[in-house]
């Protein structure tokens, strides 16, 4: 890789003063705290906004959009001050905006009058949200990186001719805020504490920000100060090209759309954990740390080495990403990422212009990280029925390689876009099922996927090869991927759903990326159609928890309940339980589920059970807190991703729960889970609102094989203010009471501690 900017001859002889010396502390701190600020304020806003909207991962994924459009803003809004004003004047704008912000738009809290999302266009609703709240604070804020780094080039400090350096600490500031966030801040402060706290850091910016204006000279004598030798219209304000410009928007925008998919992929499909959601953009801030800096070119080769053999483990995962461990799927996930960001933001490096053109430069690397997150989080979900963004994003980092884009640069553009083109459209049909299991001779498909990894992993040097082995490879793993039993598939912001009929042709399931979210029984063993009441299956087949628990409810009310609400709906197998001349009520946050469950083509359960059922649309605390109350039952089975929403949980939440509930009511919560313990998330939140907690968690030997039986074990609280309201399960050995460790603080609206459920799962 070569760069645009050499080094200047005459720095030794610099003959600075003492405060053109202290410039560069001062600097890093500012820049330093101005990252922290920017980053810190992503996860505890979109942590508020997150329970209106069930606690989808799309909330992120969205957030990450806005942010990322409003910082396009920003570094607009920098370049246009360093272009037509003096920085002196400069300075005193800026810190008058940040006195506007101070009064008018702190401390950061929910926008008032927005209401409930609507059924359709979450994500442009979620967009006004997110800029009504917290759009003007992050505005002033995400300004502060390229204007700080052009204002350090006019203080006449010896590094001020190149000071892209600056920005790999703007960028461990970043990091610093997310990493400290789940593990400190988190955990120490409830949110409004954690935006007062933002307030004042804020504050102490705007002083860092003053200090530093006063370092700031005229940019002749600044320039005469860091470099005698130099003249004021060296190489440094060499024009820029359109070639350029593009350069600098495909390199960032890849890498960009490549955060989205990655982050989209591990949380749906490897491990549905909410910090998940924060590690990609943690790994992608570090990247610029390692590769906005001089000298590099070792690390560049290894990189180049290594990134063909962590691709090849990529794609081999991928058909067998139900049987690898998750820490390994997050192992060989996070590493390509990482290495294919870094040799991306390397070649970003390499083409930087000179300190003239700094703004601009930084202007649209951020714009092209804008169309990449756009493309990824917006558009995408409107043209692919499943994840395809994420295997087209891992083939197209490809294209950012310095050995592949000297190859393309030799041949015919039309012929490239035309192979481009060509080579998306079986992934299109892979996407849609055409392409499966099937559509090859499991020999061949075997052969073909073993020779393409190979040929990837020893094709550095060899582009040409590299990307036809590599597409060639990841068609393969897609199809394979792609069951053939597949019966539909459809996108909704909030998910992925995916109906599958079993090898066996006797049921069909709903699936979101690797969890279940019911099954029916739909032929017998000779393969007819059944036409009988459908028998609740997966985690609410007969003689599980959940059957014991509605059984005992319904016993404790005279053998029928009256009033019963159900907070999500999945494909109806739970609506099964319901007897004649009960009221079920059901609460579910996707009209896409709604419709899958609706339609007898897909599934009988829900029409068939219910048919009288009251299907109310929203989040389900949110919407259920607007009924009239007196039920028997309330059962609580959301999922965002493999996990219940924080916000179901919580000590306000339950508390709103059992004010639902007639006398002698019971609450169950399906707490099943891989990853987390939630038994006494559930206790502790029951124990504030005066309630008892049991739990029991199915034997697994008991169930079965899950495609015979449908049968899935499950893990089911039981929550009521006596043991009489629960029957039989406060004394059955089977169940569990709940007890709440000493250690555990109660999770509330203001405070949760996801790391807490994680480390006892794992026994720590």
């Amino acid at each position: 890789m070569t760069t645009t900017v050499t080094a200047r001859p005459g720095l030794a002889g610099w003959a600075g003063t003492r405060d053109s010396r202290l410039a560069l502390p001062i600097y890093t701190l500012t820049i330093f705290l101005s990252a922290f600020l920017l980053f810190g304020v992503q996860p505890m806003f979109t942590k508020m906004v997150m329970p209106v909207l069930g606690g989808t991962p799309a909330v992120w994924s969205v957030a990450m959009v806005f942010f990322q459009t409003v910082l396009l803003a920003g570094y607009a809004y920098a370049h246009g001050l360093t272009r037509w004003l003096d920085p002196r004047i400069a300075a005193v704008v800026h810190l008058a905006l940040m006195v506007v912000v101070l009064v008018v738009g702190l401390p950061i809290a929910f926008g008032s009058g927005w209401g409930t999302p609507p059924e359709e266009g979450q994500a442009l609703w979620l967009i006004g949200v997110f800029t009504v709240s917290v759009g003007l604070p992050f505005f002033a804020v995400s300004a502060n990186g390229p204007l700080l780094q052009a204002w350090f080039a006019r203080t006449g400090h010896p590094h001020a001719d190149d000071p892209y350096f600056l920005y790999g600490a703007s960028n461990i500031g970043s990091l610093l805020a997310l990493l400290s966030y789940p593990l400190v801040v988190e955990q120490m402060l409830p949110l409004a504490g954690q935006s007062t706290l933002w307030s004042a850091g804020f504050g102490a910016l705007m002083v860092s920000i003053a200090a530093s204006a006063l370092f700031l000279r005229p940019a002749a004598t600044a320039v005469a100060a860091a470099n005698p030798a130099a003249a004021p219209d060296d190489e440094s304000a060499a024009p820029v090209s359109m070639h350029d410009r593009l350069g600098w928007i495909g390199l960032s925008m890849v890498p960009s759309a490549l955060l989205v998919a990655t982050t989209a992929h591990v949380t749906s499909e490897v491990a549905a954990v909410p910090l998940m959601w924060v590690a990609p953009l943690a790994l992608y801030l570090l990247t610029f740390s390692v590769a906005f800096r001089a000298g590099g070119e070792r690390l560049d080769k290894t990189l180049l080495r290594a990134q063909p053999v962590l691709l090849a483990t990529i794609i081999a995962s991928l058909p067998f990403i139900r049987g690898v461990p998750f820490y390994a799927l997050l192992a060989m996930n996070f590493a390509f990422f990482t290495v294919s960001v870094i040799l991306c933001h390397r070649e970003l490096y390499a083409r930087r212009p000179g300190v003239a053109h700094l703004t601009q430069f930084y202007f649209f690397m951020s714009l092209g990280g804008v169309i990449g997150g756009a493309l990824a989080s917006l558009a995408a979900p409107l043209l692919f029925e499943g994840l395809l963004e994420f295997p087209l994003l891992v083939l197209a980092v490809l294209l950012c390689r310095t050995d592949v884009r000297a190859w393309l640069a030799r041949a015919n553009p039309l012929l490239v876009a035309a192979g481009l083109a060509a080579a998306v459209v079986p992934f299109l049909l892979a996407d849609r099922g055409v392409l499966n299991q099937e559509s090859l001779p499991p020999q061949a498909i075997m052969v073909l996927f073993v020779v393409t990894l190979v040929l990837t992993i020893f094709s550095v040097g060899r582009p040409a090869r590299l990307l036809a082995a590599a597409a060639t490879g990841m068609l393969v793993a897609v199809a394979v991927s792609t069951p053939s039993h597949l019966v539909e598939r459809t996108r909704s912001f909030f998910a992925v759903h995916t109906i599958f009929q079993t090898p066996n042709g006797q049921g069909r399931y709903l699936q979101h990326g690797n969890t279940l979210h019911g099954a029916e029984r739909v032929a017998d063993a000779a393969g007819a159609a059944l036409t009988e009441r459908p028998e609740p299956a997966s985690y609410f087949h007969f003689g599980g928890a959940y059957h014991q628990a509605i059984g005992q409810a319904r016993q404790m009310h005279g053998g029928k309940l009256g009033k019963v609400a159900v907070v999500g709906l999945g494909m109806g197998s739970l609506a099964c339980h319901a007897q004649p001349g009960e009221a079920w009520d059901f609460f579910e946050i996707d009209p896409e589920v709604v419709r899958i469950a609706r339609d007898r083509q897909l599934f009988r359960s829900y029409g068939e059970c219910t048919p009288g059922a009251r299907t109310v649309i929203g989040d389900g605390r949110l919407t259920l807190a607007d009924e009239a109350g007196g039920y028997d039952l309330i059962m609580l089975d959301a999922f965002s991703s493999a996990s219940p929403p924080v916000h179901l949980m919580t000590k306000e939440a339950v508390a709103m729960y059992a004010s639902k509930l007639a006398p002698g009511g019971v609450l169950i919560f399906n707490i099943s889970n891989r990853n987390m313990v939630l038994s006494h998330v559930v206790a502790a939140s029951a124990r504030e609102a005066g309630l008892a907690t049991w739990h029991r968690r199915d034997d697994p030997r008991t169930t079965g094989a899950f495609m015979e039986t449908l049968k899935a074990p499950v893990e089911v609280a039981v929550v009521a203010r006596r043991p009489a309201d629960v029957g039989a399960i406060a004394d059955d050995p089977r169940w569990k009471k709940t007890q709440v460790p000493a250690d555990f603080r109660v999770w509330t609206d203001d405070f949760s501690n996801i790391l807490d459920p994680l480390r006892r799962k794992l026994g720590w």
